[in-house]
């Protein structure tokens, strides 16, 4: 077997209400300077956490302005603002793109590194600042990975930084934080988490590790998924998306993901597509491209989600593909590109920028050209 390389936050605390852990834990850190990246509507949920912080002589400060998937010059605006306060600990409590801009905040607050030169794996030289990150969606599992994404404005497309220094030192994983998520949102989310366990289970750098984090990611939020956009206060649901968002996060360091990324970037980069929207939408189609190449393994996959085994692998696959074309459309997701305002003259460009991110494409178990990436578009129109 080959050998695999799993890293991962030496603390993580999951359940709900575990939020206040977060504060008791800090507290015994030592240390008085806490920089706080949020998101507006998260803002009234923690503030018992900041008074508890603050009345036991921490000084906080709170950056809530992150409202879309962050620039590379929102980045910066974020970093300047930590250096100002001089903060010696960070704390991301939001979705992916919170935690991601938290964990390159720790990774760049005393170094002489360009955020702009990270984009790649292994390219980040150190971090001297403590990070805890505390999602408050189900998607991204950005909490437990060594990854962070930002949209690079000069090229037009997201881009990814994977390093070692950006595994967060704890995680505080509360259900309680993804009950207030909009229907839209958690869907969104949910199907990115998805995503990433279905591209970590069938592209070619699996390992059987992996694999039970990612079938049970699988399991887990097939069956839940519908029921938390139906009942945003449905807390077993919740629970159970927020563990299986945080396998597949655990998934991304050691296996990461392939195509459906790959494909996902240039429409957030051109057209500015929430990064789960773009993952929902492209799924099905991707994963049909891909069966012929993994039959094994999407058969396994369409079990985990549920369904019924069909006559052989192949059928029960492609049963799996539809299991999964329904369950986006129950949970009120578009199936098209056109039914989002993407213009069909676009599909070449799409391709081109598509085609270009290597570094997941490379894990793809089929080999995508510029002529499928074509006609993997041209089928969402």
């Amino acid at each position: 077997m080959k050998s695999i390389t799993l890293l991962q936050p030496p603390k993580i605390v999951f359940g709900t209400g575990c939020l206040s852990q977060f504060a008791e834990d800090y507290l015994k850190l030592g240390l008085k300077k806490l920089f706080i990246l949020t998101a507006p509507p998260i803002r009234p949920l923690i503030e018992p956490v900041i008074n508890t912080l603050e009345n036991n002589g921490t000084d906080v400060c709170i950056y809530d302005k992150i409202i879309q998937e962050p620039t590379v010059d929102d980045f910066n605006h974020i970093l300047t603002t930590a250096r100002n306060f001089q903060a010696d600990s960070i704390a991301g409590i939001g979705g992916g793109s919170v935690l991601d801009v938290a964990k390159l905040v720790a990774v760049l607050l005393e170094s002489d590194q360009q955020v702009e030169d990270l984009f790649g794996t292994g390219l980040v030289k150190s971090r001297n600042r403590w990070i805890a990150c505390i999602p408050t969606t189900a998607g991204t599992g950005s909490e437990v990975s060594p990854n962070a994404i930002l949209l690079n404005e000069k090229d037009k497309l997201k881009k990814g930084i994977v390093s070692p220094y950006l595994v967060a030192d704890a995680v505080y994983a509360d259900p309680q934080l993804t009950a207030t998520v909009p229907p839209k949102i958690t869907a969104e989310t949910g199907i990115d988490a998805l995503t990433h366990c279905i591209e970590a289970y069938t592209n070619k750098h699996v390992h059987p590790v992996i694999d039970l984090y990612a079938l049970e990611g699988i399991r887990l939020i097939a069956s839940h998924l519908l029921n938390a956009v139906q009942n945003g206060n449905n807390m077993e649901a919740r629970e159970a998306l927020l563990l299986g968002s945080l396998y597949g996060g655990m998934c991304l360091g050691p296996v990461n993901t392939a195509a459906v990324h790959a494909l996902s970037y240039p429409l957030g980069g051109e057209f500015h597509i929430s990064h789960g929207l773009a993952n929902s939408i492209l799924l099905p189609p991707v994963m049909r491209f891909n069966v012929s190449a993994n039959v094994e393994k999407y058969a396994q996959v369409a079990l985990a989600c549920g369904v019924t085994a069909g006559a052989n692998k192949l059928e029960t696959a492609e049963k799996g593909v539809r299991f999964i074309e329904k369950l986006a459309a129950d949970c009120g997701i578009p199936s098209k590109l056109s039914a989002i305002g993407i213009p069909r003259e676009t599909i070449e460009n799409l391709a081109k920028a598509g085609i270009g991110v290597t570094r997941l494409l490379n894990n793809n178990p089929r080999e995508v050209t510029y002529e499928d990436a074509k006609n993997i578009y041209e089928s969402l129109f």
